[in-house]
């Protein structure tokens, strides 16, 4: 803001001058005390002048007593776990109120590494909502996995520096800081020293290992997955993120140990939604209706949606309807059953009726396409030998990207090579590596997935995305991988040798350049053949379950390209149990 505009908006806060828009008759959320107040919010600039007032403007709306809040804003999201580019992100979002979302482009960076960020920073110029970034911190999560880059704490400083990214994204590698391990200590001191902030992952950690955690500079969770996990952490002085995501479903849990006293230290967050998820319930916006009906008072909801979120994150300028402020706001008409009807960003209509109608343009994607790079390859490499008829396997929990070690009781050939049981809920699972040409396959068992039929693949998984299939058939396994490298990445079910959906993501292969509408209709068919052809539980999401299932950072057991992981000690397992 320079001289000139400072003095414009106080005149215009003075009454001097009239504003570039008035919003009248209006009955505004004060987040800072909890109530409301009723009158006008005066706009120039893009900045609020002034409120309460009667103010005159070049433009005026007559709200007629409907309710004006802050914008939503969201402290911890994965743009491209709703497969679609970031500028579609925002076409989706902002008519659900979303004005502002921090963003961790891990997925992007671990497959492509700074060109990934750069490719995102570049696409969300193209939409009117604000998506700043934070720097992803693990890449790869962890020493037990291949990923398509590796960002060391040398390879941060000029990104933060630039100012490409606000802070360090989610320390996934939260053993490494417990143990003050060396390389992560270095990674933690750049961000110190640049007076960033750190966002924190640390699943299941309490006790002095908390301790030694938050000391380490980290501000925030979003992995609580209980109400004392929770008051453990904001005993601490963490911020609390409460997650609603199209998977990892927390927000109803953690609501009951949330009070007036405490709700200030809690944010509600997304982390990875599917663009399907958003057209069907909303995002941030989802969440306050979820906080009304389990008993929160609305505005204490709203709240945990905008101004806490804005404290949180450091962003000074949002967050609440006061003079100075962006004016980033949203409309609706009755606070006990919250629809947010028009959203505004820096004092222009972007949304109104459910529909966007902001900038739009699409970026140039080519940097980060063509990244399904597979080596050694065959049939073969998805034979599983056992030394035992008992085994681990990953036991799926629905809604969440926790897991149990299941021990199980297998059938073998008279090689000693694991056969699908259909009697047991139990089937393969394999990682491949697919950003270096490696080779690499590991092979282990997945239970209560459902799947009874032939193979599912995916290039999303977490959080080195190399490529990940279940299924009852090696050779429809098999298949599955020679599909994900033809069609550059993405989803492909397979039965009896067919094709029996896709979903292509040739962005990364995370990322999709088609609409939203257009890949949620993709993702129906994909989960429709999926529950009813290939018996995926009902109860599971086919893609983002099974993506989770390598995420290595996450209790209590998954798989990497490397071997089976045992998260809760940080090492590889075997599959076999000897008895």
């Amino acid at each position: 803001m320079d001289k000139a505009q400072l003095t414009n908006l106080i005149d215009v806060a003075a009454g001097r001058k009239p504003a570039d828009l008035v919003l009248k008759n209006g009955v505004i959320i004060d987040v800072y005390q909890g109530t409301t107040l009723t009158g006008d919010v005066a706009i120039v600039d893009g900045k609020i002048a002034g409120i309460g007032s009667s103010y005159e403007g070049k433009e005026i709306r007559d709200l007629k007593g409907k309710y004006i809040a802050p914008g939503l804003i969201d402290p911890h999201i994965h743009v491209e776990s709703s497969y679609v580019t970031p500028e579609e992100f925002g076409r989706l979002l902002v008519p659900h109120g979303t004005t502002t979302v921090l963003a961790d482009p891990h997925e992007i960076v671990n497959v492509a590494g700074l060109k990934g960020l750069d490719y995102m920073i570049d696409a969300a110029k193209n939409t009117a909502l604000d998506i700043q970034y934070m720097l992803p911190s693990c890449v790869p999560a962890t020493t037990m996995e291949n990923a398509g880059a590796v960002l060391q704490a040398e390879d941060m400083i000029a990104p933060l520096k630039e100012g490409k990214a606000a802070g360090l994204a989610e320390f996934m590698d939260f053993p490494g800081v417990i143990q003050a391990q060396e390389k992560v200590i270095d990674k933690l001191l750049v961000a110190k020293e640049l007076n960033k902030r750190i966002d924190g992952h640390s699943p299941m950690v309490s006790g002095k290992e908390l301790n030694a955690y938050i000391a380490a500079g980290v501000e925030n969770d979003h992995e609580c997955s209980t109400v004392e996990e929770m008051q453990e952490r904001l005993s601490r002085g963490m911020y609390v993120f409460l997650r609603e995501g199209s998977v990892t479903q927390n927000l109803r849990t953690l609501l009951q140990g949330v009070t007036p006293r405490n709700s200030h230290r809690c944010t509600l967050s997304g982390d990875d939604v599917q663009a399907k998820t958003i057209l069907e319930n909303g995002h941030i916006d989802n969440s306050i209706r979820i906080c009304i009906e389990e008993g929160i008072d609305p505005i204490q909801a709203i709240q945990m949606g905008t101004i806490n979120t804005a404290q949180c994150c450091q962003l000074r300028d949002r967050g609440a309807v006061a003079p100075g402020l962006q004016a980033d706001l949203i409309i609706f008409s009755d606070l006990q059953n919250f629809t947010v009807e028009q959203t505004y960003i820096e004092g222009k209509l972007v949304a109104e009726d459910g529909k966007y109608v902001g900038p739009f343009a699409r970026a140039e994607i080519s940097a980060v396409q063509s990244s399904v790079h597979i080596g050694d390859f065959s049939v073969d490499k998805l034979v599983l030998p056992l030394t035992s008829d008992k085994a681990r396997a990953i036991g799926v929990i629905q809604t969440e990207a926790l897991t149990n070690e299941a021990i199980v009781s297998v059938k073998r050939d008279p090689a000693g090579n694991y056969v699908y049981d259909e009697t047991q809920p139990v089937a393969k699972i394999a990682v491949i590596e697919r950003h270096h040409n490696t080779g690499n396959v590991f092979v282990g068992l997945i239970k209560d997935y459902g799947i009874q039929k032939g193979a599912i693949g995916l290039s999303i998984a977490h959080d080195s995305h190399n490529l990940i299939v279940a299924g009852t058939s090696d050779a429809d396994m098999a298949i599955a991988v020679e599909k994900l490298k033809e069609q550059d990445g993405g989803v492909v079910l397979i039965e009896n040798g067919e094709v029996l959906a896709s979903m292509a993501l040739p962005i990364g292969g995370l990322m999709s350049d088609l609409t939203g509408e257009e890949i949620a209709a993709q993702q129906e068919k994909v989960n429709q053949a999926a529950h009813q052809r290939l018996g995926v539980a009902e109860d599971v999401d086919p893609i983002m379950t099974l993506g989770f299932m390598s995420l290595a950072v996450i209790p209590n057991l998954k798989i990497t390209d490397v071997g089976l992981v045992d998260v809760t000690k940080f090492e590889f397992v075997p599959v076999s149990v000897e008895e």
